[in-house]
């Protein structure tokens, strides 16, 4: 495997990215550790979200790590029912998410159940806990997505555009080579690449601007839970549209519809409405007080 990525309009020309690291006997992925240090920004954005807000952080603490370990499951089980064609002959790989896929809403969907059973069992109300984790979740998914940067994954269709990302062919997944990326293969120096879109990178840089937009509405929003639902539209948003260009989609079942843009389209909508009824329901009770 060539371990070369480039982002040759950009003149960035990376000769060796390396997928791991060795650590006497242990090998550890890059794709965990941006996992790992994503989730520990998140978690300090959380903390200090929850002293701002008059509450404990210990209580938060305790409610990041339940919600990222069911989380991760979440994701993980999300993943493979819809890719399942990919491990019904070897169902062991279920367990090994070093190779990557993970789907985030799936983890979006377990954690957010989490925290509901948490909020009942540590009598914290539900919305007042979805509004203290809302800005960690984006800033943990910033981070995050560059594992898929070293997994060589989550890319997008051949471009020619100013981000578009060089990545060698015996790199990556052949089935997620499409036809018109071997047809516009890059020769270097012996090495063939495919060029395409860092979906990864604009997913990145999006959630950059959902989490600037969530910093500036955290002391604007009516009621609790607001700003979850901002963040849920807000990620919902850019996720459908960077879904679109991506070439290892998966699938609603018997279609060729991707079912994250589905999801993306109903929670975006959902959460509009939820934003707007909330917001007219506060000010109605503030014209009545």
């Amino acid at each position: 495997m060539d371990y070369q990525i480039n982002f040759p309009h950009v003149g960035i020309f990376l000769p060796h990215v390396g997928k791991n690291i060795q650590i006497g006997n242990f090998t550890i992925a890059y794709y965990g550790i941006a996992i790992a240090i994503g989730m520990l920004l998140g978690i300090t954005a959380i903390c200090k979200r929850a002293e701002e807000t008059g509450q404990k952080a210990d209580d938060y603490i305790d409610i990041s790590i339940w919600t990222m370990i069911f989380g991760i499951i979440g994701a993980r089980i999300y993943y493979v029912i819809f890719a399942w064609d990919s491990y019904k002959d070897r169902p062991l790989s279920v367990f090994n998410i070093r190779e990557g896929g993970l789907a985030i809403y799936g983890g979006i969907i377990a954690g957010t159940l989490t925290m509901y059973v948490l909020s009942k069992i540590k009598k914290i109300s539900f919305p007042k806990i979805l509004e203290t984790v809302a800005i960690g979740v984006p800033i943990g998914q910033i981070l995050g997505r560059w594992g898929n940067f070293f997994n060589r994954e989550a890319f997008g269709a051949y471009t020619d555009s100013f981000f578009a990302m060089q990545l060698p062919v015996s790199a990556v997944r052949q089935n997620e080579i499409t036809k018109e990326m071997w047809d516009h293969l890059v020769n270097l120096n012996g090495v063939d690449f495919i060029q395409v879109h860092p979906t990864f990178l604009y997913e990145s840089l999006w959630n950059c601007g959902v989490v600037l937009m969530l910093f500036l509405m955290r002391k604007k929003t009516k009621f609790d839970g607001e700003l979850f639902a901002l963040y849920i539209a807000g990620y919902g948003l850019g996720r459908f549209f960077i879904e679109s260009l991506r070439t290892d989609q998966l699938l609603v079942p018997g279609t060729t519809i991707p079912v994250s843009m589905v999801v993306s389209a109903v929670s975006f909508t959902a959460c509009v409405l939820i934003i707007v009824t909330g917001r007219k329901r506060a000010s109605e009770r503030a014209a009545v007080s």
